[in-house]
């Protein structure tokens, strides 16, 4: 008998899934019964919504759907958080989650797991499907892999009721064909050429629909010598090419080219406000003269257009490019204008901003190509504003449109499993990690070569800055961060801390790592007296507070080893290790920067930094990473 667990592994791996990312449960035993075949290779996150992550990590990159699988109940709503993100950014994720059995359903009886209606709730967000019959388990499979790509891609899922998974089920025909994307009629596609062609200053506007036609975008560009305005999802195509503009549509000077345009192609880009008006100041130029392309009709229908066309992007733009004459309308010369002028807005954005771009430069400097994944935190910001990245589909995040916290390391991860052998960087602030912190575990495991890099600015930043400037005070900004040190020791990963400066960065990265690492940076830009320094001060006032009290107590407990009284012994030592680091650097020893390169890691010891001095997070020297 072969059940419905191991038929949907065979339907799964027959469209061409080589991976799935879970954490099983009782409500998934007969599912993962399917996975003992080795068909499908499957990844352990350390929660649902990490899954989740993972499988939207791996989609961006393959442009495959990502799998997860996920118990009924709290590992589906763990999960909806990444399924949203997904939908956001045109992602195809595939969820399948248990339910409990048929004749429980609607009841509320108390059942384990149990929730009212668990596919009302996924209904909300994207097509669910409950399987009932083993024997439309197939079909099923065609409509969920339909929904997500056969138009705009998002996410799909079925549930299955516990007492159908392991029920018979009978061979699965082979997978239906995806229906053919929208192609554009012949009349639609002279109208768009004759606009083009008339024009004196074209130009394209390119978003996450067009990431995989990076050949078809650019050579639409060079035959229109139209420069190429790119929103987040879309960086990385193209890259230093003389007609790209990897710079934000909210930048005054993106804007003023889009008005100098007589004629805009937009290619599969959502026109959404985290990219188009990014500090909601609603000085977007008017786009209602625009020729918009997209697979969704309702994304045509949210925003005026002179000609709006369903089809795909890249099919666009390869049945267009035969009906245009190569032409030249000064394209290079006002992409660099461009370029140069948002550059120099950058500063005028935030101070620290362009210091932070720089940082994220020398990531893509010191390995060049790699996936980075970013995360919500302050560099991630910068860059989606002004940074151009030499890899297609390498550089995205969840900092724009839906914004989930923590998505980071989970993505990451999905993106080191989707490319094999590629360098891959997580860059999260200390307040991202905190959401995801387990996942760095889920990289050991698998031996992907993963680089943790947190901007510890040890604060929800962005928000405090944000109550600062709306003049309120600021709450709830400063919680304490992990100490990175002894956390990447618990992990059983290398560890360095580098400061805010790019030849660091660069030299951090350069070292040789066959496994996942972590990499701390230390911004240098103080924060306001009420953020989280003034926090750091406090804390110190009330440690030696607390001092002061241990040493004049008396009592039954007078002659026991205090907590207070062990930290400091243990900070004694921790200062003579320093003083011997220091002694060492001195005769000319250069102590290394990475825990326990090339030792097992049960031999891996935290050490402070080797420079002598004392941390730059804390007032006073020697007090060691107590919060």
């Amino acid at each position: 008998m072969t059940t419905v667990g191991e038929r949907l592994v065979e339907g799964l791996a027959a469209r061409g899934v080589e991976v799935v990312f879970g954490i099983p449960g009782v409500h998934t035993i007969e599912l993962y019964r399917g996975l003992a075949s080795g068909l499908v290779r499957h990844v352990t996150p350390r929660h649902e919504q990490g899954a989740g992550f993972m499988a939207d990590g791996y989609a961006r990159v393959t442009g495959k759907p990502g799998v997860a699988f996920v118990i009924t109940g709290p590992g589906l709503t763990n999960t909806l958080t990444a399924m949203a993100q997904a939908k956001a950014d045109s992602v195809p994720m595939l969820v399948i989650s248990g339910v409990n059995r048929r004749a429980s359903l609607g009841r509320g009886l108390g059942h384990l797991h149990e929730l009212p209606d668990q596919a009302a709730m996924v209904r909300a967000l994207c097509q669910t499907e409950r399987l009932d019959d083993p024997a439309q388990l197939g079909a099923a499979l065609d409509r969920a892999f339909a929904a997500m790509l056969a138009g705009r891609p998002g996410p799909a899922h079925i549930e299955i009721p516990t007492d159908v998974m392991g029920l018979p089920c009978p061979a699965l025909a082979p997978p239906a064909a995806l229906p053919q994307p929208p192609m554009a009629v012949p009349q639609a596609l002279a109208e768009a050429a004759a606009l083009l062609a008339g024009a004196k200053r074209p130009l394209i506007l390119i978003g996450g629909g067009a990431r995989f036609a990076e050949a078809e975008t650019q050579s639409l560009a060079e035959a229109l010598d139209a420069p190429v305005i790119q929103t987040v999802n879309a960086r990385g195509l193209m890259h230093g090419h003389p007609l790209a503009v990897p710079a934000a549509p909210s930048f005054e000077a993106t804007r003023a080219l889009i008005r100098q345009a007589d004629a805009i192609l937009a290619l599969g880009t959502e026109l959404g406000p985290t990219d188009y008006d990014m500090y909601g100041n609603g000085m977007m130029p008017d786009l209602s003269g625009m020729i918009r392309v997209d697979v969704c009709p309702d994304q045509l229908a949210r925003h005026p257009a002179r000609l709006a066309i369903r089809a795909d992007a890249g099919a666009f733009a390869a049945a267009l490019l035969p009906l245009l004459t190569p032409r030249r309308a000064d394209g290079a010369a006002r992409a660099s204008t461009a370029r140069k002028a948002a550059r120099a807005e950058l500063a005028t954005l935030h101070p620290a901003m362009p210091d932070q771009l720089a940082m994220v430069e020398a990531i893509r400097a010191a390995l060049p190509a790699a996936l980075i994944v970013g995360d919500s935190t302050q560099p991630v910001y910068a860059a989606n504003l002004a940074y151009d990245h030499d890899r297609p589909r390498g550089w995205f995040n969840a900092a724009t449109g839906y914004g989930a916290l923590g998505f980071g390391p989970g993505a990451a991860i999905g993106a080191a499993v989707a490319s094999p052998g590629a360098k891959v960087v997580c860059l999260i602030g200390d307040g991202g990690l905190g959401f995801s912190a387990a996942e760095l575990r889920t990289a050991l495991d698998e031996r992907l070569p993963v680089t943790f890099l947190v901007w510890n600015n040890a604060a929800f930043r962005e928000i405090a800055e944000a109550m600062q400037a709306a003049q309120t005070k600021i709450i709830g900004c400063s919680p304490s961060p992990l100490e990175m040190e002894p956390f990447a020791a618990a992990c059983g990963l290398p560890f360095a801390r580098v400061p805010q400066e790019p030849a660091a960065l660069t030299e951090a990265l350069r070292v040789a790592c066959d496994g996942p690492r972590l990499i701390e940076v230390r911004p240098q830009v103080p924060f306001t007296a009420h953020g989280p320094a003034h926090a750091r001060a406090r804390c110190c006032h009330q440690r030696r507070q607390h001092q002061h009290r241990q040493q004049h107590q008396g009592g039954e407990d007078k002659g026991r080893p205090q907590p207070e009284a062990r930290g400091n012994e243990a900070q004694r030592r921790r200062a003579e290790e320093i003083a011997e680091i220091a002694k060492q650097r001195r005769a000319g020893h250069r102590a290394c920067a990475i825990l326990g390169r090339g030792q097992p890691a049960d031999q891996r010891k935290s050490r402070r930094r080797d420079d002598g001095r004392a941390d730059a997070h804390h007032d006073e020297p020697g007090i060691g990473h107590r919060r």
